[in-house]
Protein backbone atom coordinates (compact mmCIF):
# COMPACT_ATOMS: atom_id res chain seq x y z
CA UNK A 1 0.00 0.00 0.00
CA UNK A 2 2.55 2.05 0.91
CA UNK A 3 4.70 1.67 -2.44
CA UNK A 4 1.37 2.39 -4.90
CA UNK A 5 0.86 5.60 -2.81
CA UNK A 6 4.13 6.83 -3.70
CA UNK A 7 3.77 5.75 -6.78
CA UNK A 8 1.24 7.78 -7.17
CA UNK A 9 2.68 10.73 -5.65
CA UNK A 10 6.00 10.62 -8.24
CA UNK A 11 3.45 10.65 -10.96
CA UNK A 12 1.78 13.88 -9.46
CA UNK A 13 5.31 14.99 -9.36
CA UNK A 14 6.43 14.32 -13.08
CA UNK A 15 3.20 15.58 -14.03
CA UNK A 16 3.71 19.10 -12.67
CA UNK A 17 7.08 19.16 -14.24
CA UNK A 18 6.12 17.74 -17.59
CA UNK A 19 3.28 20.18 -17.87
CA UNK A 20 5.44 23.78 -16.46
CA UNK A 21 8.29 23.39 -18.91
CA UNK A 22 6.38 23.34 -22.06
CA UNK A 23 3.58 25.32 -21.19
CA UNK A 24 5.59 28.30 -19.87
CA UNK A 25 8.17 28.11 -22.74
CA UNK A 26 5.29 28.18 -25.00
CA UNK A 27 3.85 31.52 -23.11
CA UNK A 28 7.10 32.84 -22.85
CA UNK A 29 7.72 32.53 -26.53
CA UNK A 30 4.39 33.72 -27.52
CA UNK A 31 5.33 36.98 -25.69
CA UNK A 32 8.25 37.83 -27.66
CA UNK A 33 10.54 36.84 -24.54
CA UNK A 34 14.15 35.34 -26.17
CA UNK A 35 14.97 31.74 -26.56
CA UNK A 36 18.21 32.23 -24.30
CA UNK A 37 15.98 34.00 -21.06
CA UNK A 38 13.08 31.25 -21.91
CA UNK A 39 15.75 28.42 -21.24
CA UNK A 40 17.35 30.80 -18.03
CA UNK A 41 13.85 31.01 -16.68
CA UNK A 42 12.94 27.58 -17.41
CA UNK A 43 16.32 26.76 -15.07
CA UNK A 44 15.08 28.55 -12.35
CA UNK A 45 12.77 25.43 -11.39
CA UNK A 46 16.08 23.41 -10.93
CA UNK A 47 17.57 25.92 -8.97
CA UNK A 48 15.13 25.57 -6.28
CA UNK A 49 16.07 21.86 -6.95
CA UNK A 50 19.46 21.95 -6.36
CA UNK A 51 19.02 24.67 -3.37
CA UNK A 52 16.55 21.97 -1.96
CA UNK A 53 19.09 19.19 -2.20
CA UNK A 54 21.60 20.56 0.04
CA UNK A 55 19.42 20.61 2.93
CA UNK A 56 17.25 17.54 2.26
CA UNK A 57 19.12 14.75 4.02
CA UNK A 58 18.99 16.92 7.68
CA UNK A 59 14.91 17.87 6.93
CA UNK A 60 13.99 14.00 6.10
CA UNK A 61 15.79 12.99 9.47
CA UNK A 62 14.18 15.90 11.41
CA UNK A 63 10.50 15.75 10.11
CA UNK A 64 10.39 12.29 8.32
CA UNK A 65 9.07 10.73 5.04
CA UNK A 66 5.56 11.41 5.32
CA UNK A 67 5.43 15.59 6.50
CA UNK A 68 8.22 16.10 3.86
CA UNK A 69 6.68 14.43 1.31
CA UNK A 70 3.11 16.69 2.30
CA UNK A 71 5.46 19.80 2.87
CA UNK A 72 6.50 18.88 -1.25
CA UNK A 73 2.96 18.89 -2.52
CA UNK A 74 1.31 21.72 -0.21
CA UNK A 75 4.08 24.15 -1.64
CA UNK A 76 3.34 23.08 -5.60
CA UNK A 77 0.37 23.23 -4.88
CA UNK A 78 0.24 27.26 -3.62
CA UNK A 79 2.54 27.42 -6.42
CA UNK A 80 0.28 26.36 -9.35
CA UNK A 81 -2.68 28.46 -8.37
CA UNK A 82 0.06 31.76 -8.30
CA UNK A 83 0.72 31.46 -12.25
CA UNK A 84 -2.67 32.56 -13.40
CA UNK A 85 -2.71 35.24 -11.44
CA UNK A 86 1.15 36.76 -11.69
CA UNK A 87 2.61 36.99 -14.75
CA UNK A 88 6.16 38.04 -15.97
CA UNK A 89 9.41 36.75 -16.27
CA UNK A 90 10.71 37.29 -12.64
CA UNK A 91 7.73 36.18 -10.97
CA UNK A 92 7.47 33.19 -12.73
CA UNK A 93 11.42 32.65 -12.38
CA UNK A 94 10.26 32.91 -8.38
CA UNK A 95 7.32 30.75 -8.49
CA UNK A 96 9.28 28.03 -10.65
CA UNK A 97 12.02 28.39 -8.06
CA UNK A 98 9.47 27.19 -5.19
CA UNK A 99 8.05 24.61 -7.37
CA UNK A 100 11.88 23.26 -8.22
CA UNK A 101 11.90 22.80 -3.88
CA UNK A 102 8.60 21.09 -3.68
CA UNK A 103 9.68 18.88 -6.40
CA UNK A 104 12.89 18.05 -5.02
CA UNK A 105 11.51 17.60 -1.62
CA UNK A 106 8.88 15.18 -2.88
CA UNK A 107 11.34 13.31 -5.41
CA UNK A 108 14.38 13.00 -2.42
CA UNK A 109 11.86 11.66 0.56
CA UNK A 110 9.73 9.61 -2.09
CA UNK A 111 13.13 7.71 -3.77
CA UNK A 112 15.06 7.10 -0.70
CA UNK A 113 11.88 5.42 0.55
CA UNK A 114 11.62 3.40 -2.08
CA UNK A 115 14.85 2.55 -2.36
CA UNK A 116 15.21 1.62 1.41
CA UNK A 117 12.34 -0.84 0.90
CA UNK A 118 13.77 -2.56 -1.60
CA UNK A 119 15.48 -6.09 -1.47
CA UNK A 120 18.91 -6.30 -3.89
CA UNK A 121 17.16 -8.93 -5.91
CA UNK A 122 14.69 -6.65 -7.04
CA UNK A 123 16.39 -3.44 -6.50
CA UNK A 124 16.26 -2.71 -10.42
CA UNK A 125 12.78 -3.63 -11.02
CA UNK A 126 11.51 -1.64 -7.79
CA UNK A 127 13.32 1.51 -9.02
CA UNK A 128 12.67 0.57 -12.67
CA UNK A 129 8.77 0.76 -11.75
CA UNK A 130 9.40 4.10 -9.67
CA UNK A 131 10.92 5.86 -12.49
CA UNK A 132 8.09 4.56 -15.06
CA UNK A 133 5.72 5.80 -12.69
CA UNK A 134 7.84 9.36 -12.65
CA UNK A 135 8.43 8.78 -16.77
CA UNK A 136 4.52 8.80 -17.22
CA UNK A 137 3.34 11.77 -15.47
CA UNK A 138 6.31 13.62 -17.28
CA UNK A 139 4.90 11.85 -20.64
CA UNK A 140 1.45 13.46 -19.55
CA UNK A 141 2.63 16.91 -18.68
CA UNK A 142 2.85 18.29 -21.90
CA UNK A 143 -0.48 17.34 -22.91
CA UNK A 144 -1.23 20.71 -20.68
CA UNK A 145 -0.23 22.56 -23.75
CA UNK A 146 -3.50 21.39 -25.63
CA UNK A 147 -5.54 22.69 -22.67
CA UNK A 148 -4.42 26.18 -23.14
CA UNK A 149 -7.02 26.58 -25.67
CA UNK A 150 -9.32 26.77 -23.00
CA UNK A 151 -7.43 29.53 -21.56
CA UNK A 152 -3.59 29.51 -20.01
CA UNK A 153 -5.38 29.28 -16.92
CA UNK A 154 -6.54 25.44 -17.37
CA UNK A 155 -3.64 24.03 -17.64
CA UNK A 156 -2.10 24.93 -13.82
CA UNK A 157 -5.66 24.94 -12.68
CA UNK A 158 -6.28 21.29 -13.27
CA UNK A 159 -2.79 20.07 -12.14
CA UNK A 160 -3.39 22.15 -8.85
CA UNK A 161 -6.74 20.12 -8.27
CA UNK A 162 -5.07 16.65 -8.88
CA UNK A 163 -2.18 17.46 -6.16
CA UNK A 164 -5.49 18.58 -3.57
CA UNK A 165 -6.39 15.05 -4.17
CA UNK A 166 -3.19 13.44 -3.66
CA UNK A 167 -1.99 15.12 -0.48
CA UNK A 168 -5.11 14.05 1.17
CA UNK A 169 -4.25 10.64 0.15
CA UNK A 170 -0.89 11.14 1.42
CA UNK A 171 -2.44 12.95 4.80
CA UNK A 172 -4.76 9.65 5.39
CA UNK A 173 -2.84 7.21 4.40
CA UNK A 174 0.90 6.69 4.85
CA UNK A 175 2.63 5.83 7.97
CA UNK A 176 4.49 8.59 9.98
CA UNK A 177 8.17 7.07 8.72
CA UNK A 178 11.44 8.48 9.41
CA UNK A 179 14.83 6.94 7.62
CA UNK A 180 17.93 5.14 10.30
CA UNK A 181 19.14 7.64 12.33
CA UNK A 182 22.54 9.22 10.28
CA UNK A 183 25.87 8.67 11.97
CA UNK A 184 27.26 12.06 12.57
CA UNK A 185 30.76 10.76 13.47
CA UNK A 186 31.27 11.16 9.55
CA UNK A 187 30.76 14.31 8.48
CA UNK A 188 28.09 15.40 5.45
CA UNK A 189 31.10 16.41 3.43
CA UNK A 190 32.65 13.28 4.19
CA UNK A 191 30.19 10.75 3.60
CA UNK A 192 29.46 12.97 0.22
CA UNK A 193 33.36 12.51 -0.89
CA UNK A 194 32.90 8.46 -0.14
CA UNK A 195 29.92 8.39 -2.68
CA UNK A 196 31.57 9.59 -5.10
CA UNK A 197 34.96 7.74 -4.66
CA UNK A 198 33.03 4.55 -4.91
CA UNK A 199 30.25 4.67 -6.68
CA UNK A 200 31.03 8.02 -9.40
CA UNK A 201 29.64 6.52 -12.60
CA UNK A 202 26.40 5.35 -10.75
CA UNK A 203 25.82 9.15 -9.87
CA UNK A 204 26.65 10.42 -13.32
CA UNK A 205 23.16 8.85 -14.85
CA UNK A 206 21.66 11.54 -12.71
CA UNK A 207 23.34 14.40 -14.10
CA UNK A 208 22.45 13.60 -17.79
CA UNK A 209 19.12 12.51 -17.19
CA UNK A 210 18.31 15.87 -15.50
CA UNK A 211 20.15 17.62 -18.59
CA UNK A 212 18.29 15.75 -20.69
CA UNK A 213 14.84 15.70 -19.57
CA UNK A 214 15.20 19.39 -18.84
CA UNK A 215 16.60 20.85 -22.30
CA UNK A 216 14.40 18.69 -24.32
CA UNK A 217 11.10 19.59 -22.61
CA UNK A 218 12.20 23.38 -22.19
CA UNK A 219 13.71 23.70 -25.95
CA UNK A 220 12.23 21.67 -28.13
CA UNK A 221 8.68 23.31 -28.18
CA UNK A 222 10.72 26.65 -29.33
CA UNK A 223 13.22 24.49 -32.11
CA UNK A 224 9.80 22.65 -33.13
CA UNK A 225 8.02 25.72 -33.60
CA UNK A 226 10.70 27.32 -35.61
CA UNK A 227 11.38 24.14 -37.94
CA UNK A 228 7.71 24.46 -38.79
CA UNK A 229 5.85 22.34 -36.03
CA UNK A 230 2.50 23.36 -34.81
CA UNK A 231 1.87 23.48 -31.02
CA UNK A 232 -0.07 20.14 -31.55
CA UNK A 233 1.87 18.74 -33.33
CA UNK A 234 4.33 19.75 -30.68
CA UNK A 235 2.14 18.50 -27.74
CA UNK A 236 2.15 15.20 -29.31
CA UNK A 237 5.79 14.43 -29.77
CA UNK A 238 7.13 15.56 -26.63
CA UNK A 239 5.27 12.83 -24.75
CA UNK A 240 6.77 9.99 -27.05
CA UNK A 241 9.94 10.53 -25.31
CA UNK A 242 8.52 9.52 -21.89
CA UNK A 243 6.32 6.70 -23.85
CA UNK A 244 9.72 5.42 -25.30
CA UNK A 245 11.15 5.54 -21.53
CA UNK A 246 7.89 3.58 -20.05
CA UNK A 247 8.12 1.07 -22.34
CA UNK A 248 11.62 0.17 -21.86
CA UNK A 249 11.78 0.90 -18.17
CA UNK A 250 10.97 -1.74 -16.46
CA UNK A 251 12.79 -4.46 -19.12
CA UNK A 252 15.97 -2.53 -18.50
CA UNK A 253 16.01 -2.55 -14.81
CA UNK A 254 15.24 -6.39 -15.27
CA UNK A 255 17.91 -6.93 -17.55
CA UNK A 256 19.67 -4.94 -14.93
CA UNK A 257 19.16 -7.26 -12.25
CA UNK A 258 20.36 -10.31 -14.99
CA UNK A 259 23.14 -8.91 -16.66
CA UNK A 260 24.71 -6.32 -14.63
CA UNK A 261 23.72 -2.69 -13.97
CA UNK A 262 26.73 -1.18 -15.90
CA UNK A 263 26.50 -2.89 -19.04
CA UNK A 264 22.93 -1.65 -19.28
CA UNK A 265 24.02 1.49 -18.66
CA UNK A 266 27.05 1.93 -21.59
CA UNK A 267 24.80 -0.04 -23.74
CA UNK A 268 21.78 2.51 -23.35
CA UNK A 269 23.83 5.87 -23.28
CA UNK A 270 25.57 4.83 -26.27
CA UNK A 271 22.21 3.75 -28.15
CA UNK A 272 20.39 6.86 -26.54
CA UNK A 273 23.73 8.97 -27.70
CA UNK A 274 23.03 8.25 -31.10
CA UNK A 275 19.51 8.54 -31.54
CA UNK A 276 20.03 11.99 -30.21
CA UNK A 277 22.39 12.97 -32.39
CA UNK A 278 20.07 11.80 -35.41
CA UNK A 279 17.35 14.08 -34.29
CA UNK A 280 18.17 17.15 -36.39
CA UNK A 281 18.93 15.27 -39.48
CA UNK A 282 14.76 14.84 -39.48
CA UNK A 283 13.98 18.08 -39.93
CA UNK A 284 10.34 18.57 -39.46
CA UNK A 285 9.39 15.10 -40.93
CA UNK A 286 6.51 14.40 -38.21
CA UNK A 287 7.06 10.26 -38.09
CA UNK A 288 10.88 10.32 -37.77
CA UNK A 289 11.27 12.75 -35.52
CA UNK A 290 8.98 10.80 -33.40
CA UNK A 291 10.43 7.38 -33.45
CA UNK A 292 13.65 9.54 -32.98
CA UNK A 293 12.11 10.91 -29.78
CA UNK A 294 10.98 7.19 -28.65
CA UNK A 295 14.06 5.25 -28.86
CA UNK A 296 15.79 7.94 -27.61
CA UNK A 297 14.09 8.54 -24.58
CA UNK A 298 13.63 4.37 -24.46
CA UNK A 299 17.04 3.98 -24.06
CA UNK A 300 17.88 7.14 -21.76
CA UNK A 301 14.94 7.41 -19.52
CA UNK A 302 15.92 5.07 -17.47
CA UNK A 303 19.37 6.56 -16.39
CA UNK A 304 18.00 8.31 -13.12
CA UNK A 305 16.90 4.59 -11.87
CA UNK A 306 19.44 2.69 -13.36
CA UNK A 307 21.61 4.64 -11.79
CA UNK A 308 20.92 5.11 -7.92
CA UNK A 309 19.97 1.31 -8.11
CA UNK A 310 24.41 0.75 -9.41
CA UNK A 311 25.33 3.13 -6.27
CA UNK A 312 22.82 1.09 -4.14
CA UNK A 313 24.87 -2.58 -5.25
CA UNK A 314 28.12 -1.01 -4.92
CA UNK A 315 27.57 1.35 -1.77
CA UNK A 316 27.40 0.11 2.05
CA UNK A 317 23.54 0.95 3.38
CA UNK A 318 24.80 3.74 5.28
CA UNK A 319 26.20 5.91 2.40
CA UNK A 320 22.82 4.93 0.36
CA UNK A 321 20.86 8.71 1.79
CA UNK A 322 24.06 11.08 0.78
CA UNK A 323 24.56 8.85 -2.45
CA UNK A 324 20.36 10.18 -3.00
CA UNK A 325 21.31 13.51 -2.32
CA UNK A 326 24.26 13.25 -4.30
CA UNK A 327 22.23 12.03 -7.20
CA UNK A 328 19.35 14.68 -6.52
CA UNK A 329 22.13 17.01 -6.90
CA UNK A 330 23.73 16.06 -9.90
CA UNK A 331 19.88 15.67 -11.13
CA UNK A 332 19.37 19.46 -10.25
CA UNK A 333 22.96 20.53 -11.75
CA UNK A 334 22.05 18.50 -15.08
CA UNK A 335 18.54 20.61 -14.86
CA UNK A 336 19.56 23.69 -14.72
CA UNK A 337 22.72 23.70 -17.45
CA UNK A 338 20.40 22.09 -20.38
CA UNK A 339 17.38 24.82 -20.79
CA UNK A 340 20.16 27.20 -20.67
CA UNK A 341 22.86 25.80 -22.90
CA UNK A 342 20.30 24.93 -24.98
CA UNK A 343 18.71 28.64 -24.97
CA UNK A 344 21.92 29.76 -26.09
CA UNK A 345 22.70 27.45 -28.89
CA UNK A 346 18.87 28.54 -30.24
CA UNK A 347 19.74 32.15 -29.72
CA UNK A 348 23.00 31.72 -32.16
CA UNK A 349 20.96 30.01 -34.63
CA UNK A 350 22.28 26.55 -33.94
CA UNK A 351 19.17 24.57 -33.06
CA UNK A 352 20.20 21.23 -34.21
CA UNK A 353 22.93 21.19 -32.11
CA UNK A 354 21.15 21.02 -28.95
CA UNK A 355 20.50 17.43 -29.63
CA UNK A 356 23.60 17.06 -31.04
CA UNK A 357 25.47 18.31 -27.53
CA UNK A 358 23.28 15.56 -25.97
CA UNK A 359 23.94 12.98 -27.91
CA UNK A 360 27.57 13.02 -27.13
CA UNK A 361 27.18 13.86 -24.00
CA UNK A 362 25.70 10.46 -23.80
CA UNK A 363 27.99 8.86 -26.25
CA UNK A 364 30.79 9.83 -23.69
CA UNK A 365 29.36 8.42 -21.07
CA UNK A 366 28.57 5.01 -22.27
CA UNK A 367 32.37 4.61 -23.70
CA UNK A 368 33.77 5.82 -20.42
CA UNK A 369 31.97 3.13 -18.83
CA UNK A 370 34.41 0.64 -20.00
CA UNK A 371 37.08 2.25 -17.88
CA UNK A 372 34.83 1.75 -14.37
CA UNK A 373 35.93 -1.14 -11.87
CA UNK A 374 33.39 -0.96 -9.36
CA UNK A 375 34.37 -2.02 -5.45
CA UNK A 376 31.56 -2.89 -3.35
CA UNK A 377 32.46 -2.00 0.50
CA UNK A 378 30.24 -3.29 2.61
Amino acid sequence: MNYMILITVIILAGLSQGMLLPVLSILLEQKGVSSSLNGLNAAALYVGSFAMTLIAERVLGAIGFKKLIAAGLSLVLVTLLLFPLLSGVKVWFVLRLLVGIGDSAINYAAQLWVLLMSPAEHRGRNLSLYGMSYGLGFSLGPLGIILLRFGASAPFLITAGLFVLVLLLVAVKLPDSRPDPIDHSEGQARRFGRSYRLAWYALIPALLYGYMEASLNSNFPVYGLRIGFSTDQIATLLPFAGIGGLLLQLPLGIWSDRYGRRTILIASGVGGGLAFTLLPLAGEHFLLTLLLLMVAGGLVGSFFSLGLSYAADILPRHLLPAANVVSSFHYSLGSIAGPGVGGLLLQFGWGGSVFAVMGGLYILFGLTGLLFSPRKII
